[in-house]
């Protein structure tokens, strides 16, 4: 029977074959960013299997609350929404104690970056960030303003889908994660360069937060889940008997 996973234990290999490939023409930024040779796979050692440790008085009250965090003399345009679920591993085993980080454009589909040029309005009350810690049950929750569709100069008319940015800082560096999460319905989805790219239509799936009436605020917000699976520690098989005893 396997016995439950300790920390500093390896993770499991990562399936290259469920990934989009590095090089993508139709995605045009990934032409100059995408590896030209075979990329190397290396044992795990301290340095992959460990990580940062965080605890909840690190971060603000308001980390959580994209809503409020950056409101100065009035709350942020758009329409409030929740955004929550659970991280766990390739087991089904919560992932406790991670690190969610979040970044998003604001309800016209502009950033708070000095480089963001596009024409949509900047907000004065949003700055399209914060971060949360998952709980014993790996559990995680936030609010914020369903982020605006947005151009981008990959072909003459792409259009960005709504989408929250994620990274994730698990148990160790193997399973840090940097991912999108894009919302049910859009029809931006179908057309999108980058999420065309990916190997299947379950993947994609994985992408898309579902709507979540039950967890709807009252006159107030939506609400979106999204559990997100990140890589799994490998767990040693013994046998199923005690040791010594006659089988």
């Amino acid at each position: 029977m396997p016995r439950a996973a300790a920390p500093g234990d390896e993770f499991t290999m990562r399936d290259t074959t469920s990934h989009p490939p590095a090089y993508a023409p139709a995605y045009k930024t990934s032409v100059l960013r995408s590896p030209r040779n075979a990329l190397i796979s290396l044992q795990q050692s301290l340095t992959e299997v460990t990580a940062p440790v965080f605890q909840a008085e690190e971060l603000g009250r308001l980390d959580n609350d994209l809503i409020m965090n950056a409101a100065k003399d009035g709350l942020p345009v758009g329409e409030r929404v929740v955004v929550h679920g659970y991280v766990r591993d390739q087991f089904g085993r919560p992932v406790k104690n991670a690190l969610v980080e979040v970044w998003q454009a604001n309800a016209s589909g502009r950033y708070r970056h000095k480089k963001d040029q596009y024409i949509g309005a900047l907000d004065p009350n949003f700055g399209g960030c914060g971060r949360m810690l998952t709980d014993e049950n790996g559990y995680y929750a936030y609010r914020t303003i369903r982020p605006g569709p947005y151009p981008w100069r990959n072909r003459v008319n792409d259009w960005r889908p709504a989408h929250i940015h994620y990274a994730l800082s698990g148990d160790g560096w193997v399973q840090r994660l940097i991912t999108q999460m894009y919302f049910e319905g859009d029809p931006l989805i179908a057309s999108c360069p980058i999420l065309r790219i990916v190997p299947s239509e379950e993947q994609i799936r994985g992408l898309i937060a579902l709507q979540d009436t039950s967890a709807f605020v009252p006159l107030d917000s939506r609400a979106y889940r999204f559990d997100i699976v990140l890589r799994g520690h490998r767990a040693t098989l013994f046998e199923n008997f005690v040791q010594g005893a006659t089988p």
